[in-house]
């Protein structure tokens, strides 16, 4: 038995093949076309008459998303004419299989949560740290989607009122100081530039105050500084048992973690797991497969009861 999970991002969408154990079988990558449906569509019933034995389809993607009716309920222009599709509905109709949309850091939680660095706590957050800051809170096993389909959207928590204007059209919001967009930004402002005279990247940015470059040092600080306020601030309102950092620009936290642990210790209200994720890419992709693989399991179990 095997589901397809589809990760859906700004530039490309991430469809794989998962079997019962929650492992990849088939990895299939496709740049990001919009309109994103019928698209989307269309790519997802090539791998179904290639691979038949696909039982059902969970996707993850950005923007916020009604999880119960699988519509997208808010996207920026990155996806346009995203929001508002009702992608549940569209796909159930197009394959006749179940459905399940939900966001897609939400879904990368989900795979920490079941799968990765959280497995075995009940209580975890899950924070995406790429091109923005995406959040997925996981309690108990069960993605907190909130009212609106707007549970765990951490990057779009007040840091700075009165700061930078987010996408969202709100100042000051988290991801514009806590992500990788964020520190591009900033090293434009602040002008740290290589031994070239470019403006360097945020990988570079952490060597470079490591080695002690001053200016690398004081945003690198800034930025794990701004990141403990976020985790702070979560675990006052979730008392969550654990925290998993994921995204782009984990990809260089051996350079900065230290910091970070540094800017966290007199900020916690109580002890608190922080950890590194397990998955990377792929993460995304598992977590929407997760959306549906329970049913699926299930369903087969039964199944074989029936016939027993």
């Amino acid at each position: 038995m095997v589901v397809l999970g589809v990760d859906i991002g700004g530039t490309k969408i991430r469809m794989g093949i998962i079997d019962s154990d929650g492992q990849v079988v088939v990895d299939h990558v496709v740049p990001t076309q919009v309109p994103l449906y019928p698209f989307l569509e269309e790519n997802v019933l090539e791998l179904i008459e290639k691979y038949p034995q696909i039982q059902a389809i969970g996707i993850g993607t950005r923007g916020m998303v009604d999880a119960e009716n699988g519509v997208i309920t808010f996207e920026t222009e990155t996806l346009p004419g995203w929001q508002g599709t009702e992608v549940k509905s569209l796909l159930e109709k197009a394959t006749g299989l179940r459905v399940e949309v939900n966001n897609d850091a939400n879904c990368a939680g989900l795979a920490e949560a079941r799968l990765g660095a959280a497995k075995g706590f009940r209580r975890t957050v899950c924070l995406t740290v790429g091109t923005g800051l995406g959040g997925g809170i996981v309690l108990d096993g069960q993605i907190l989607n909130g009212t609106h389909g707007g549970g765990g959207e951490v990057g779009h928590l007040i840091l700075y009122p009165n700061g930078h204007v987010c996408t969202c059209g709100r100042p000051g919001c988290s991801e514009q100081y806590v992500s990788g967009t964020a520190l591009r930004r900033q090293i434009e402002e602040r002008q740290i530039l290589d031994d070239n005279q470019q403006l360097i990247s945020p990988h570079q940015l952490f060597g470079m105050a490591n080695a002690g470059h001053v200016e690398a040092l004081s945003l690198t600080k800034k930025f794990t500084s701004d990141l403990a306020i976020v985790i702070s601030s979560l675990q006052a309102v979730l008392d969550m048992d654990c925290v998993v950092i994921g995204g782009g620009v984990s990809e260089s936290a051996n350079e900065w973690w230290h910091y970070l642990e540094e800017a966290l210790e007199p900020l916690l209200l109580k002890p608190l797991t922080v950890k590194k994720a397990q998955f990377r890419n792929e993460a995304g992709m598992l977590g929407a497969a997760l959306l549906v693989i329970d049913d699926v399991n299930e369903s087969a179990s039964k199944n074989l009861e029936d016939v027993r």
